[in-house]
């Protein structure tokens, strides 16, 4: 066996993937059982990110790299690095995969493609169509971004997408994605909370809409994007991007679970569907359903009670 794979995160060590990847690595049968943590704080500079990729870049024992908190501030300090950039990663300017190819250094946004494959599986074609719903994206990092392009691509993409982030900056960087691919003006809302509550959002958004954690608050930080006197849609679906950390949104939902009809849907399927996208990337194995299935049955073991 030679050389490892990389994980580009905050606190990689707490990830299931570590416990995961050499399983997977064997049922691949990868050429490495080795996952090696790259862990940069939140407030990483372009120079850091640099340091990282170049390192990436210069030792062959490195074969490839998950990314996930850094996509945007990697993409932004280090593209001219890469030697190729797909179209998702251009256009939505992250990288969440990071592989070789001849030696060469090679970035894709895989996001946009994971986030509609764990969406599509609890998430009917035609629920925005049949239930008049809309969809409230928290966060408009790179997790937001990719949902956010997934909706308006669906055959039954809502009327209304809300994006809600603190940072004017994200907001800004989530409009000029949405202007390249040529996203109708007006389908997506750009909300500060300090303009607009998330409390105010959701008590008059339609019933059966899609309610989305994509900050990572409950998973790199404690807390959650939500008050404790906000309500929830009835019938509404909520998703909680994150699978392990506090999962206070997560909690949130499921304390009104019963009471507002939701259906609530946690972040472990979109982990297993990052994951897979990824390391098929860099190894070239090719994903498919069932293969996807075999490793999400070999991960069960991992999954953190919550």
């Amino acid at each position: 066996m030679n050389g490892y794979m990389g994980f580009v995160g905050v606190s990689t060590g707490s990830s299931s993937i570590m416990k995961v990847f050499p399983r997977w690595a064997e049922l691949l049968d990868l050429p490495t059982r080795e996952l090696v943590g790259h862990d940069l704080p939140m407030d990483a500079t372009p120079a850091d990110y640099r340091a990282l990729v170049t390192q990436i870049q210069d030792d062959p024992r490195h074969l490839g790299a998950l990314v996930t908190t850094h996509k945007l501030a990697l993409f932004a300090a280090t593209h001219d690095l890469f030697s190729e950039l797909d179209r998702f990663a251009s256009l939505c300017g992250e990288v969440s995969s990071i592989s070789k190819r001849d030696g060469a250094l090679v970035g894709h946004a895989k996001d946009p493609i994971t986030v509609g494959l764990a969406l599509d599986e609890f998430l009917s074609p035609t629920h925005f169509r049949d239930s008049g719903s809309e969809a409230i994206i928290l966060g408009a990092g790179g997790a937001g971004t990719a949902l956010s392009w997934h909706l308006v691509e669906r055959v039954d993409a809502p009327e209304i997408i809300t994006v809600v982030d603190t940072s004017d900056a994200r907001l800004a960087h989530l409009a000029e994605v949405h202007h390249r691919r040529g996203t109708q003006a007006g389908v997506i809302r750009y909300v500060n909370p300090a303009q607009l509550s998330v409390t105010e959002l959701l008590a008059t958004a339609p019933a059966g809409s899609l309610v989305v954690n994509a900050t990572g608050l409950g998973k790199d930080r404690p807390g959650s994007p939500l008050s404790d006197d906000a309500v929830f849609p009835k019938d509404a679906v909520v998703w909680e991007f994150n699978y392990r950390g506090s999962l206070d949104f997560l909690h949130q939902a499921r304390a009104q679970e019963e009471a507002q009809r939701l259906t609530v849907v946690d972040g472990w399927r979109y982990f297993i569907h990052g994951w897979t996208q990824v390391i098929g990337e860099v190894f070239g194995v090719t994903m498919t359903p069932p293969l996807v299935d075999e490793l999400a049955d070999a991960a069960e073991f991992a999954r953190a009670q919550q």
